[in-house]
């Protein structure tokens, strides 16, 4: 919900690209939205500070790869419910891939990392079982995906700059370490506020 105010401006700029593209099977941007997913989840794994850089890099590559499948769709009438449910499936893995990777990662606490990851998954999953249910799919909140990747896409870099000038913990947590901090907080309250619009309407 975040980023919706800017979304007329990246909708034309994609729409412009994949009209460039046509003729590709969006799902192959599908997956290779997963494989950047999976190299970024590897690359925080890895606890390099270099590779900080790298992660930042990747989580933008993916969810650029992310955005354009369902923009790829739309302008080649493509659109089909195998690909949305795809979509969402890998997404979910990527969401995992990510967060999964910084939650093992030398920088963040894996409990931490374990309520992240609980609540990116559930803010998502309360999203499409609102539509299951009511028929709609509810996107209110303020850790949508859009935000939640543009997130991960500078957090890296605050924290390499930190890193490099001396600043390990900001009142006894790292910086990733108050972004899961944060996706765990939001991400479940948020899930809870989804559940509960959803209930009122059954």
């Amino acid at each position: 919900m975040v980023l919706d105010s800017y979304r007329p401006i990246t909708d034309r700029i994609l729409k412009r690209i994949a009209m460039r593209l046509k003729g590709v099977n969006p799902d192959v941007f599908t997956w290779l939205a997963l494989v950047f997913a999976i190299l970024t989840g590897y690359t925080f794994y890895t606890g390099k500070e270099s590779f900080l850089l790298l992660a930042s890099l990747l989580v933008g590559i993916s969810g650029f790869f992310d955005a354009m499948d369902g923009a790829l769709a739309r302008v080649s009438k493509l659109a089909s419910k195998r690909g949305d449910f795809l979509d969402h499936v890998l997404d979910r893995y990527a969401d995992i891939f990510i967060v999964g990777g910084l939650m093992f990662s030398p920088w963040v606490d894996d409990i931490l990392g374990f309520f992240a990851i609980i609540g990116v998954i559930l803010l998502s999953y309360m999203g499409t079982q609102a539509h299951a249910l009511i028929g709609k799919r509810d996107y209110s909140g303020y850790l949508g995906r859009a935000t939640r990747l543009l997130i991960l896409v500078l957090a890296p870099l605050v924290h390499y700059f930190l890193l490099r000038i001396g600043i390990v913990e900001i009142y006894s947590f790292t910086f990733l370490e108050w972004v899961m901090i944060g996706f765990a907080f939001v991400g479940n309250i948020t899930a809870l506020q989804r559940a509960y619009n959803t209930f009122r309407q059954l």
